[in-house]
């Protein structure tokens, strides 16, 4: 998606991990797991709800490169990685988020992952609106 703000307007607000939950949709609650709140080895806890399913997912930082990069480790009941890119683009920032997940067996293994892809995909779209939502209306805050 393309937000209209610079790379390190963007970053400011993705950068607090925490905050995440108030533009995630899909992010109920997390909760920290390290002293360490931003950066490569921080930790936490992660409660999702898609619909009636929910679960808490370790999460690990692996990539961390301000104004740049954001990659995440998923280590729970859904595994894999997530990584959020931003590039300078010629509207302010074009912000990409991709996701590789390898769902459990109770959540239909292979089969939950195909007809799941639709839905996330959903949930992930209207998380980058209200991401760009957040980051302008964090822009224009006293």
């Amino acid at each position: 998606t393309e937000i209209p703000a610079t790379p390190a307007e963007v970053w400011a607000a993705v950068e607090d991990l925490a905050t995440h939950t108030e533009w995630m949709a899909d992010a109920e609650r997390i909760t920290f797991v390290t002293d360490q709140r931003a950066g490569v080895g921080t930790e936490f806890d992660c409660l999702t709800v898609v619909g009636p399913l929910r679960t808490t997912d370790r999460m690990r930082v692996t990539e961390w490169e301000p104004g740049a990069v954001m990659g995440i480790e998923h280590r729970g009941a859904v595994t894999g990685s997530g990584r959020f890119t931003l590039e300078p683009s010629p509207r302010g920032t074009t912000f990409r988020w991709s996701e590789e997940l390898t769902f459990p067996w109770w959540l239909g293994g292979p089969i939950g992952e195909v007809a799941g892809k639709p839905v996330l995909a959903w949930v992930w779209r209207r998380n980058l609106d209200r991401l760009r939502a957040y980051v302008t209306q964090t822009l224009r805050a006293p």
